[in-house]
Order: C-alpha cells, then sequence, then structure tokens
C-alpha cells in the first residue's frame, strides 16, 4: 500500500469514529460525512541525544534550541462504512499525501510565528481560537524515544500526553514510547459520556485493519 505509520494511526481513527458514530446515531450505514480536523505537525528535527546534551550546557550557542516548530494542517477526515477496513488507510494516505507534499505545515507556523512578532500573543491567541473553532477534532502523533528512560532513578514505565481548554470536544494523542504505540483521548463528557466505548472501537478497528491487512499480505505472496 506504501503507506506510512501515521497514515495507518489515522486510517485506524476514521475506522473507529465512523463506527462509533453510526452505532451512538443508527444513521444509514450507505451515508457518508466529511470533517475537517487540525493535524499538528512539529516541524523541529529530533534531535539525538549528544545534541541534547549539549541543549543543557548553559552559556554556548550550539545551534540547537529548546522547544517545538508546530505547524498544523486542514485535514478532511470521513465517516463512512466500509466493507473493506483496509479502505480507511487508502483513503486516509491519499488525503495525508496530497497534504505532506503542500507547505501548509510550514506556512502556518511562519505565519503565526510572524504574527506573534509584529501584533503580540494576544493577535496569535486569536488566530489560535480561530482554527479551533472551525474545525472537529485534532490530532497530536509524537514519536518518543525508542529505548526506557528515567526520572530521577524512577523508570518511566509510559508516556501520556493531553491538553485541555481548546474548543474540540474529541482530541486524540497518539505517542511511541520504547516501540509501543499508545492513544490517549481528551473529551468532553457531556459530549462523550461512553468514552469508554469509544476506545473499544479503536480497539476493534485496530484489530480488523491489521487481520484484513495480514490477508492480503498473504494473497500477495501466494500471487507472485
Amino acid at each position: 500500500m506504501g503507506c506510512t505509520v501515521n497514515d495507518v494511526l489515522v486510517g485506524v481513527s476514521s475506522a473507529a469514529l465512523s463506527r462509533y458514530y453510526f452505532r451512538r446515531t443508527g444513521e444509514s450505514e450507505g451515508k457518508s460525512i466529511k470533517v475537517r480536523t487540525a493535524l499538528m505537525v512539529n516541524l523541529r528535527p529530533t534531535p539525538g541525544l549528544h545534541e541534547l546534551a549539549k541543549m543543557m550546557e548553559s552559556g554556548k550557542n550550539n545551534g540547537v534550541k529548546w522547544g517545538n516548530q508546530f505547524g498544523y494542517m486542514i485535514l478532511p477526515f470521513h465517516l463512512a462504512k466500509h466493507d473493506d477496513p483496509l479502505e480507511y488507510v487508502r483513503k486516509a494516505t491519499k488525503v495525508t499525501r496530497r497534504k505532506k507534499s503542500s507547505m501548509e505545515a510550514i506556512f502556518t507556523y511562519w505565519s503565526a510565528d510572524m504574527v506573534v512578532k509584529i501584533f503580540g500573543i494576544k493577535a496569535a491567541a486569536s488566530l489560535c481560537y480561530g482554527m479551533f473553532s472551525n474545525t472537529t477534532l485534532s490530532f497530536s502523533n509524537l514519536a518518543g524515544p525508542r529505548e526506557q528512560i528515567v526520572f530521577c532513578g524512577n523508570p518511566i514505565v509510559y508516556i501520556s500526553p493531553t491538553s485541555y481548554g481548546h474548543q474540540h470536544a474529541l482530541t486524540l494523542h497518539w505517542q511511541s514510547y520504547m516501540n509501543i504505540v499508545k492513544l490517549a483521548l481528551a473529551v468532553d463528557e457531556t459530549q462523550f459520556p461512553d468514552a469508554h466505548e469509544l476506545l473499544d472501537d479503536f480497539t476493534e478497528s485496530l484489530r480488523l485493519i491489521r487481520y484484513a491487512a495480514s490477508r492480503e499480505a498473504e494473497k500477495t505472496q501466494d500471487g507472485s
């Protein structure tokens, strides 16, 4: 299929939210809904351990800076019923590939940075507020350390990021750590009173997509 891990995660999200939506609403399975989502992108290159060590050296300009450089992309997101679970991944791959080839994330980061420098932080906050107000949900997928890290002598078992205070009733955080990807949901309980069922939908969608991918790989090998 030629897709990335991130493409698969977006596809799994589409499948899970579709299952949840059609079960809750009872609407026709033939219906297809398209919403807008905000995909946060960190443009800062992932530093190595040596560069992080340089960051901690005070009073030296090593060309390595603290902090992130967040841009975002407006990502079309589909809610639909597909007989083939892999169709969710195919659609996600098609959309994200087109978006990643654009300059949207770079433009949104630099435009926000320019607004802060010229008009101040309140104007930038208003710009950010407008973006969240005109999208349905937001994604954040972050590559974490591949090896276990220790904090003050205590090994870190897992990392679970979250956020609050923005307008979205649902925020999805995909976080990898020690080559394991975990999902953290930030939900408005008035809109998602049964968030545990939504997590079950993610589990089932991932299982179905994984099984379908294995079957397709077997067919490809048999055909060759």
